[in-house]
């Protein structure tokens, strides 16, 4: 039997869960009672029809079981079922997320219902979140769903008869199939196809045995997440296959985890373009989080410091604890105070907020209005600004159920804010989170909020390289330009060295820091060097991020350089496609000020126009601004011309890392030579920090070898050779599908690497071996329909480039073919040619997928796969083959020629009548005359020469069809709708 899907991870998933073996004949008695643990129940003893979602049976207990006053009038439950139908009908009106929200406040026990004495309104429980053993929790695999077409999901968890989770298992032992295919499948079809199963949906999940991804209804695939385990800081997954999955499963999927997640980490905010979508949590949001949580709860430490790298999301873990502090009875209403910097109150943190629509929560950058708040004890979640603390009056409140929450808790002053804030709030408890690791020289952040009972000063951490194994963030490469452009680091070192601290400007203090060192601004303004660093940008744009439709982020020495490099650049682009963002002072001339002034309106516009890939513009221009809490994924590549240093070079170098679709690094254009020593531009403890930049000649360097194992695919054939006879060679090197993934992986690594380098010149040498391994790659890649979706991937902009401009090699995709007739076939029988039996097997195929749906074809056609994986497996000779092939293709011709006759004898209707009338049934309507007259009438008008060639004349045909029989005649009966399908297909 093997190792199969279902055999391998389906039954495998279902053992972890429930302790049930399906692979044994005989599966031991089924668990009775209650417990918070998964119970085993196969699907065809769920009470429930499929067409509908719930178990109402086991929901109907539930319901009396957990509600007083339902258990006192049980017919209260029906009312409660009425609801819930009637949300899972609407799904298809309001879209699935917001079907989704409704559906949460349920089972959240936010609604209530008029059960109580004198029509009082009570809230209704559909599960127990105290006693979690009151529950009924079901795993069932093979569930069958029929909304427009039947699905039928690997796996659905079911808690007290709600579908819960739906997870797809895929095959462990092809490399082209990974979990991605799982989750597109979840994504793709079955939430379009049947919707109303994902309304009372928590998580969905996908796996190949290797690695387990999670995700939210309509998340995209790039947003799907790995779970981690705990302190499992070695990776172990990347090693340990089924095992580890194993163990990330039961974690993740734990009922008291999956509970958690639903009632206190789950979100749904608006985006930029005003849709709904759910948010859940990656796992170290949820990580840090609940230590926040169980640290106060505990109340024996009071404070702790949080490090998780730039962009791996911060702004949901603070809403997550806030939400979940507050939700806590034992912690008796608790403030919660969010502390920003000043840039960043109206930006990211209190927009997250606002959007995820999160109670009681308020805003100030006033102390005095703070200060009231606090001391009229006010219980809500406060956003304010971290330096209003400078303000701060002693003793503002003592109690101990104030948590402050302080966003990039790493400025130099954080030693005495953290005085302050101690000072003013006696016994609250205070936490530091940051998104770069402390500095050797900042002390002050570890006294203000590192406890010594935490390793290494952090309570919870999740670095670079945990960010980019879980694809919470991308690499960062670095590309030094035109060394003659370079600062004298001296004149640097001269000029700096009068700020104490020149890693935090202003805007003004940027302006201040030239003027002192006039020299230095001179030499940075100069027109001739802004002049050929704007001309490298706009070709370095052009060639290599404007073809994947990324943008740019241009960062100068100040606000009158980003002036001046805005001119430049208007000589290269049309005027909207850069914007100046900067603020301007009381000093700054009238007219300066009326023109590039920008205030938080004419920003935000800006912001939203750069987020917007379909805008005209592609770069914006910044000195200080944007350099911090701007979240912008589109954006790709940052052309640097200024002195960065430490925290603040990590976080404006951050700002690319964003995930985006078909980006796969976030790149840094270093013009003023930051990085000629990143190790002294990075001063930090953690070694792991300085490998944050990839360096471009380290690509470089992997280049010769990616690209000989790419070659090493195809030993012994002649690239030289053209037309269908080298290409032919080059397919039959990797025939096989462990070949093919094999050469795929290899080819996706290489494409990679040629992507991130494209235009360097190193690739000149390469570009005749790329160009090849390119076309080959194209002519064997699976058509998208049934492609592994993370290892079969789309093409590079660069790549696809490559291959158009040499479209014309691309034309021996035509193969000499010859007439498939009886003589043929016998001159192939007598001499076995393998070249002609490749030939032979590609006209079958295509005779085969041209007679689809007839049940004769479908035969051979399985025969011809069973023939193929026998030579594949070394089960037969090539000799064998050829003469099987060929017994192959003469009952083919036999086949057709019996068909030719057959469609000679009837027209098209009468082939029809005569469908209808063997497969009429009870249910099936009498009228087959008119039934068979509407659908001529109709396929004729939507048909034409060839649609069974054409996608959208198999959709239109497919949909007339539809139209008739499920539409005007009632019958859903999809065997006898692909029957007739399969007869127009022919006969029309």
């Amino acid at each position: 039997m093997g190792f199969t899907e279902l055999n391998s991870v389906e039954h495998y998933i279902v053992n972890q869960l429930t302790g049930v073996n399906l692979n044994k004949s005989s599966v031991h008695e089924l668990k009775v009672g209650y417990g918070a643990q998964w119970v085993y129940k196969p699907a065809q003893e769920i009470e429930r029809g499929v067409n509908e979602v719930l178990e109402e049976s086991e929901l109907k207990r539930a319901l009396i079981r957990l509600n007083p006053e339902i258990n006192a009038n049980p017919d209260f439950a029906d009312e409660v079922l009425y609801k819930l139908r009637a949300i899972l009908i609407t799904v298809n009106q309001v879209g699935l997320v917001k079907a989704n929200e409704e559906f949460f406040k349920w089972l959240t026990g936010d609604k209530t219902m008029p059960f109580g004495e004198n029509n009082r309104y009570v809230p209704v429980r559909l599960i127990d979140f105290d006693d979690l053993g009151n529950n009924v929790y079901v795993v069932t695999n093979q569930f069958r769903i029929r909304n427009r077409e039947t699905k039928i999901p690997d796996i659905v968890m079911m808690i007290n008869g709600i579908p819960v989770v739906v997870g797809e298992a895929k095959t462990p032992i092809r490399s082209a199939i990974e979990w991605g295919d799982g989750a597109y499948e979840i994504n793709e079809i079955y939430e379009n196809a049947v919707p109303q199963l994902f309304v009372p949906n928590i998580l969905s999940f996908a796996t190949e045995g290797k690695e387990l991804y999670y995700g939210a209804i309509r998340c995209p695939l790039q947003y799907w997440a790995p779970w981690r385990l705990e302190n499992d800081e070695d990776a172990l997954a990347k090693r340990l296959g089924l095992g580890e999955v194993g163990k990330e499963l039961s974690d993740l999927l734990s009922p008291a985890r999956l509970l958690d997640i639903m009632r206190n980490f789950t979100l749904f905010s608006t985006d930029k373009k005003k849709r709904r979508i759910k948010i859940i949590p990656r796992f170290q949001q949820y990580e840090g989080a609940n230590k926040i949580v169980e640290r106060v709860k505990e109340g024996r430490i009071k404070k702790g410091l949080i490090w998780h790298f730039q962009g791996s999301g911060k702004s949901f873990l603070m809403v997550f604890a806030a939400q979940k502090l507050r939700r806590e009875p034992e912690l008796k209403s608790p403030t919660v105070i969010i502390l920003v910097d000043r840039t960043d109150l109206d930006t990211q943190i209190s927009g997250t907020f606002n959007a995820a629509d999160v109670d009681n929560v308020e805003t100030t950058d006033n102390i005095k209005e703070l200060q009231g708040m606090l001391e009229r004890g006010t219980r809500k979640i406060i956003v304010s600004m971290i330096h209003k603390f400078r303000d701060a009056k002693p003793n503002m409140n003592a109690r101990d159920n104030i948590i402050v929450l302080v966003d990039e808790a790493h400025r130099t002053q954080e030693g005495d804010l953290g005085r302050q804030m101690r000072a003013a709030l006696p016994n609250a408890f205070l936490f530091g989170l940051t998104g770069t690791p402390v500095n050797k020289a900042d002390k002050n952040t570890f006294w203000a909020f590192g406890a010594e009972e935490d390793r290494g000063g952090y309570m919870s951490r999740y670095t670079f390289q945990d960010s980019i194994r879980d694809d919470a963030t991308l690499r960062l490469h670095f590309e030094p330009r035109l060394v003659d452009v370079h600062v004298d680091k001296d004149t640097i070192d001269k000029a700096f060295k009068e700020f104490k601290d020149n890693s935090a400007l202003t805007d003004e203090e940027a302006d201040a820091l030239n003027q002192k060192s006039a020299r230095m601004a001179a030499f940075l303004k100069s027109p001739e060097r802004v002049s050929k660093i704007v001309t490298d940008i706009a070709q370095h744009f052009n060639e290599k991020v404007a073809p994947h439709g990324f943008k740019a982020m241009i960062v100068t020495p100040d606000r009158y350089a980003c002036v001046q490099y805005k001119m430049e650049l208007d000589k290269h682009f049309p005027e909207e496609a850069s914007a100046v963002v900067i603020s301007t002072s009381a000093n700054d001339p009238l007219e300066f000020k009326q023109k590039w002034g920008v205030d938080k309106g004419k920003q935000e516009k800006i912001v939203d126009e750069f987020n917007d890939a379909q805008s005209d513009l592609k770069f914006i221009i910044v000195t200080a601004k944007l350099l911090t809490g701007f979240d912008a994924p589109i954006l790709q590549t940052m052309y640097l011309d200024k002195s960065l240093k430490d925290h603040t070079l990590l976080q404006a170098i951050c700002r690319t890392n964003r995930l985006f679709p078909n980006k796969s690094f976030g790149r840094i254009v270093d013009y003023f030579g930051v990085f000629d020593d990143a190790a002294k531009a990075l001063q930090f403890d953690e070694e792991s920090v300085k490998t944050v930049i990839s360096n471009l000649s380290e690509l470089r360097e992997k280049l010769p070898k990616a690209m000989r194992e790419a070659l090493s695919h195809f030993v012994g054939v002649d690239r030289t050779l053209k037309g269908f006879e080298g290409l032919e060679a080059a397919q039959d090197s990797i025939g096989t599908d462990n070949k093919k993934d094999a050469f795929a992986k290899d080819y996706k690594y290489l494409s990679k690497l040629w992507e991130s380098l494209s235009p360097d010149k190193v690739l000149d040498i390469y570009n005749e071996d790329y160009k090849w391994l390119s076309q080959v790659f194209e002519s064997v890649r699976p058509p998208i329909d049934n492609m592994g979706k993370l290892l079969w991937f789309s093409l590079g902009a660069q790549t696809t480039k490559l291959i158009h401009e040499n479209i014309h090699v691309g034309e021996v995709h035509q193969l000499e073919e010859f007439v498939l007739d009886a003589d043929v076939i016998e001159e192939i029988f007598n001499n076995p040619d393998p070249k002609n039996a490749k030939k032979l097997e590609k006209i079958l195929i295509k005779r085969f997928k041209k007679h689809a749906g007839n049940p004769k074809f479908k035969s051979l056609s399985e025969r011809l796969e069973e023939l193929r994986d026998r030579a594949e497996q070394g089960l037969i000779t090539s000799i064998e083959f050829v003469k099987e092939l060929c017994k192959l293709a003469k009952e083919t011709v036999q086949a057709e020629k019996e068909l030719e006759e057959y469609i000679q004898e009837k027209t098209p209707q009468a082939a029809l009548t005569e469908l209808f009338l063997e497969l009429k049934t009870n249910q099936t309507p009498a009228v087959v005359e008119r039934i068979v007259a509407d659908i001529d009438a109709h396929v004729r008008i939507v048909s034409f020469d060839g649609w069974q060639q054409s996608n959208q004349g198999e959709r239109e045909v497919q949909s007339s069809l539809r139209k008739i029989l499920w539409a005007k005649y009632k019958i859903k009966d999809q065997v006898l709708f692909d029957r007739a399908y399969a007869y127009i297909k022919e006969y029309y």
